[in-house]
């Protein structure tokens, strides 16, 4: 069986180790990528540290681009040579969830540990998310794969891949913000900066950005946010009315998985409005609300996987708004790094600083 170099994870907690894997061909509806580029999510960074749970040892990485480069017998739709995003949604086409127009969230399982990754001595190695991209080479279902022009830079179409589905999908799907309606967003990391520009192209009224880092208030404005709040600041929704000339906003997008942000979140709401649930908390930890409240003012909240988005109709869309102009993706990028230095890009991500880091497998 082929060997490939991947970052793997053998203890949570512990840095990644880059090692040779077996990696077999694809089969029936799997697609072979060799992968030009893989961002580094939040995500990734759960589970490695053990917030999330899951088998071991792993290869994590779900944000991919590259080039297809093997097809199995079953396969429509891409071929070899296309240039594709990969994603982690893995969707069967027909339960119901998937039925119904919500792929994101289909309920025929997939494990993981009986995919295409094994360890170079034939032994169990976890396919995380169904995607396994801190490595050369991916096999996916096809499902997973939107096939996009060869001319996208490919560290630029890897962050389509989640960051960017999840946070513009979530105002546009999730909140359905109409134009001239106005929105939070809680967190200007990665996610919450593609909310912002999500909440731009939808055209809100005013976008309020909500973090704690003076910096990243500023560089929320470059994606469209027309006002900022300090978290830090005692009872941050008392500053609302004055920055937007009202006491509420319709959404609320809480894009990190910070319990203080869930818990302060339904302050900012206006009558009517509902609160977006985008960031994932560590398992086992819970925020509080007020249930009467949200009765009384005819609020609402809901959870909000990948954006809602179905990948064969939003990714083509987003990548046509980044040809335009009119998405920033590369303004996205803070560093670009080989896999061999997977564990200081990870690091880096972890201050909080960075907006996306990208592993690049030219390097």
């Amino acid at each position: 069986m082929p060997l490939i170099k991947a970052a793997v994870c053998h203890e949570f907690g512990a840095p990644l180790k880059i090692e040779d894997v077996e990696l077999r061909a694809p089969e029936g509806a799997e697609v072979e990528v060799t992968l030009d580029a893989v961002a580094i999510c939040h995500s990734d960074i759960s589970f490695a540290s053990g917030g999330w749970g899951g088998s071991l040892p792993a290869v994590y990485g779900h944000e991919a681009a590259g080039r297809v480069t093997a097809v199995g017998d079953r396969v429509s739709g891409v071929s070899v040579g296309d240039s594709v995003v990969v994603t982690l949604i893995r969707a069967c086409g027909s339960c119901p969830n998937c039925a119904s127009g919500r792929p994101v969230i289909c309920e025929t399982p997939y494990d993981g540990d009986t995919g295409p990754l094994k360890t170079k001595d034939g032994g169990k190695l976890h396919q995380a998310m169904a995607s396994g991209a801190f490595a050369e080479k991916v096999v996916v279902d096809q499902a997973q794969v939107v096939r996009i022009s060869a001319d996208i830079p490919k560290d630029a179409a890897s962050l389509i891949a989640c960051g960017v589905i999840t946070g513009v999908g979530a105002v546009v799907n999730a909140a359905q913000l109409r134009a001239g309606q106005d929105v939070v967003v809680i967190g200007a990391g990665g996610v919450g900066l593609n909310a912002i520009q999500g909440a731009r192209i939808a055209g809100a009224r005013r976008i309020v950005a909500v973090d704690m880092s003076a910096e990243k208030l500023e560089i929320a404005k470059e994606f469209g946010a027309t006002d900022g709040i300090l978290a830090t600041e005692d009872k941050p929704w008392g500053q609302l009315e004055q920055a937007i000339g009202r006491k509420g906003v319709d959404a609320v997008i809480v894009t990190v998985g910070a319990i203080p942000a869930y818990n302060d979140a339904p302050k900012y709401l206006a009558a009517g409005g509902r609160v977006v649930m985008v960031g994932m908390p560590h398992i086992g930890d819970g925020a509080t609300y007020d249930p009467g409240t949200f009765a009384a003012m005819g609020q609402g909240t809901v959870g909000s996987k990948m954006g809602d988005v179905v990948i064969q109709r939003d990714i083509p869309w987003m990548v046509d708004l980044y040809a335009q102009g009119r998405l920033k993706l590369d303004e996205l990028i803070s560093g670009r790094w080989s896999l061999e230095q997977i564990n200081d890009a990870i690091e880096d991500t972890k201050t909080g600083a960075a907006r996306r880091n990208v592993i690049l497998f030219d390097r």
